[in-house]
């Protein structure tokens, strides 16, 4: 009998999505999933690929509805979740932040003045990079595809996919590979 009741337990909390991030003191969400790091993108690239994982950089500010959108209905799904945990390493940035960013060719900046150098003026945008970035190259250069807003779970776990599988090396944009692979219900 013990063993039927932990079987469901295991069974009931695989079911239930994971619960959306606390807020740090700075006012933005900490999923477990977060880096914390110097913010040297040189550095964090490197620790990324280390861990055979791709880095991404998401920019927040706090009281952004659409960022806890994302922390609160997006990012819990068991399926995204897993997708970020296994596949990224997420380093958060705040748009309005003074914290010292150095960008890949080595100029630093607090996190508000590289936001502007970034071309960042949304919150959540998520910033995808690929594994080596060419010398003298900016994170605005180099990204593979910068996304602003807040999207559902079809579309995130989408990006996180196309991102992971490299797929933007085949030269399909994302919006056809979205709506080539995208489930709808009902159909």
């Amino acid at each position: 009998m013990t063993r039927i009741f932990a079987t469901l337990a295991t069974l009931l909390a695989l079911a239930l999505p994971v619960s959306a991030a606390e807020l740090g003191d700075d006012g933005l969400h900490k999923p477990e999933w977060l880096r914390d790091t110097f913010k040297d993108l040189r550095d964090d690239l490197a620790e990324a690929n280390a861990e055979g994982k791709r880095l991404l950089v998401i920019w927040e500010q706090r009281g952004c509805i659409y960022c806890s959108k994302m922390h609160e209905e997006v990012f819990p799904d068991p399926a995204i979740n897993g997708l970020i945990r296994d596949n990224y390493f997420v380093v958060q940035l705040n748009l309005f932040g003074d914290v010292e960013v150095t960008d890949f060719d080595g100029t630093a900046l607090p996190e508000k003045e590289m936001a502007q150098r970034w071309g960042v003026v949304f919150t959540p945008t998520m910033m995808f990079f690929p594994q080596e970035v060419t010398e003298g190259q900016t994170a605005q250069q180099a990204a593979i595809v910068s996304m602003p807003g807040a999207f559902g779970k079809g579309t995130t776990g989408a990006l996180l996919t196309w991102v992971k599988d490299k797929e933007y090396e085949s030269g399909e944009h994302f919006q056809k590979y979205l709506a080539r692979t995208l489930v709808v219900p009902g159909q």
